[in-house]
């Protein structure tokens, strides 16, 4: 069962439960992957929305890296969700809310 304290959350990916957390060296993948100098670059990328499609990826693909599972990005980019692309952005805001703080918001 996932832990918000941790940063921890839950999500039905792939027609399975999981736990996704984005650690610190989740953190760094995603650093590296949107050219961010730094977390609160990190953090002020996720604030300004505008996720793409190969965003929404990364951030899914290193929040179940980080909780533990072993997936590729491409591995990701198959898996299915319910609501579809409303299902993914979900995620990836919960993920982000859990991990630096605050509400989830939908990003643009």
């Amino acid at each position: 069962m996932a832990n918000l304290l941790r940063g921890e959350i839950e999500a039905d990916i792939g027609g399975a439960r999981r736990t996704l957390c984005l650690t610190l060296g989740a953190l760094a993948e995603l650093e590296a992957a949107f050219g961010a100098g730094d977390v609160i670059a990190l953090a002020e990328r996720f604030q300004r929305g505008g996720l793409s499609a190969r965003d929404l990826v990364a951030i899914i693909a290193c929040g179940l890296r980080g909780a533990g599972a072993m997936v590729s990005d491409a591995d990701v980019a198959a898996m299915r969700v319910d609501g579809g692309l409303n299902g993914y952005v979900r995620i990836a805001a919960d993920l982000i809310a859990a991990t630096f703080g605050g509400p989830a918001e939908t990003p643009r």
